[in-house]
């Protein structure tokens, strides 16, 4: 049986308070769980040490039994020293899709030939004196 260790959602509405459990991977988030190792309180400040709370023996057993912790679960083990989570890199994040980087390349143009009218009707009133004195 494929087992996660993820985070069970309880609480009222604006006020989460998750359970970190043991599941099976076909079970719903909040549904039935096989055993219960910790806590999260998001709601408590960062450095309170009640936010996240583990049983570190049973994490590490069901570690050793093939049990798989989700994301969030995984940067909280890294925390408590229980696991090692390496750092995502992805370079590609901060780069704009295909349509925001055309609208930002249209808007460009947009500028640059509003810049060259005015450039040019700078320099037309100019010209056009001149040859209207002639």
């Amino acid at each position: 049986m494929a087992t996660k260790i993820r985070l069970a959602r309880g609480g009222s509405k604006k006020r989460p308070y998750y359970r970190i459990v043991i599941a099976d991977v076909r079970a719903p988030r909040d549904g039935r769980f096989i055993e219960k190792v910790g806590s999260y309180n998001p709601m408590l400040p960062k450095d309170s040490e009640d936010r996240v709370q583990l049983n570190v023996e049973r994490v590490q057993h069901w570690i050793a039994a093939g049990a798989q912790p989700t994301d969030r679960v995984h940067r909280f083990l890294d925390a408590a020293g229980l696991l090692k989570r390496e750092a995502r890199n992805n370079p590609k994040k901060a780069e704009l899709g295909q349509k925001a980087q055309e609208r930002l390349d249209a808007k460009k143009q947009a500028e640059e030939d509003a810049a060259a009218a005015a450039a040019e009707a700078a320099a037309a009133p100019e010209g056009g004196e001149e040859a209207a004195a002639e």
